[in-house]
């Protein structure tokens, strides 16, 4: 399965505090796991973005609804597809 990153951001006012904000990952969990994605990893960032998700899609659909299906949370995403720098050497092989 790729893997995405993605950006995202939580609506201004969305969640009074870091107990709402942190009370809707298991939901979001199983939310995605409905839609063939399967989250890795979750950070919070402090700068310009808000959370950094990590996880694993069937397809480019899959990862998709797993955006939109976020957007019901309050969180929207900038999603990109993912590869481990080990892979790397695959494409250079194949070129």
């Amino acid at each position: 399965m790729p893997t995405y990153a993605a950006f995202a951001n939580v609506e201004t006012g969305e969640f009074q505090n870091a107990q709402e904000l942190a009370s809707i990952w298991g939901d979001l969990r199983q939310d995605l796991e409905t839609r063939n994605c399967e989250l890795r990893d979750a950070y919070v960032l402090l700068g310009e973005r808000d959370v950094l998700l990590l996880f694993d899609a069937a397809d480019r659909q899959a990862a998709l609804e797993a955006s939109i299906a976020a957007e019901r949370y309050g969180i929207e995403m900038q999603t990109m597809e993912a590869m481990h720098v080990d892979d790397l050497g695959e494409i250079v092989e194949e070129l």
